[in-house]
C-alpha cells in the first residue's frame, strides 16, 4: 500500500520516493507554506507528547506500540503528518479530526 508521500510524489510526476520541503510542497499544492508549517509543528508535539504512538520506521502496526529504537524520529512523523494533510487523509481532515481547522482554510 503506497504512503501518502508516494501518492503525492505520483500525483506531481516525481520519483517515488522524493523528499519534499514545506515551501515545495506548498508550491505544488497551493497551500500556504503557514498552513503547512502548523500542521507539521502539531506532528513534533504530538510526537513528543505521545511517542508510543509514533509508527515503526518500517510502517508497520504493532500492538503495545514500539520500541524507542524502531520509532520514526519527529521530524520524520511530523513530515508524514504534513503528507497526510495534503492528501487529504480522513483520519486527519475528517470532521472532528486534528486538522480539520487547518483544512477548513485551504
Amino acid at each position: 500500500m503506497p504512503t501518502f508521500k508516494q501518492k503525492f510524489n505520483k500525483k506531481y510526476k516525481q520519483d517515488i520516493n522524493q523528499s519534499n520541503s514545506l515551501l515545495e510542497i506548498a508550491k505544488l499544492t497551493k497551500i500556504k507554506k503557514s498552513i503547512l508549517q502548523q500542521v507539521y509543528n502539531r506532528g513534533i508535539g504530538a510526537a513528543k507528547n505521545n511517542p508510543s504512538s509514533v509508527r515503526s520506521k518500517s510502517g508497520e502496526k504493532k500492538p503495545g506500540g514500539f520500541s524507542p529504537a524502531n520509532r520514526m524520529g519527529k521530524e520524520q512523523w511530523a513530515i508524514a503528518r504534513v503528507y497526510g494533510f495534503v492528501g487529504k487523509n480522513p483520519k486527519q481532515v475528517g470532521t472532528g479530526k486534528p486538522d480539520r481547522d487547518l483544512f477548513d482554510k485551504i
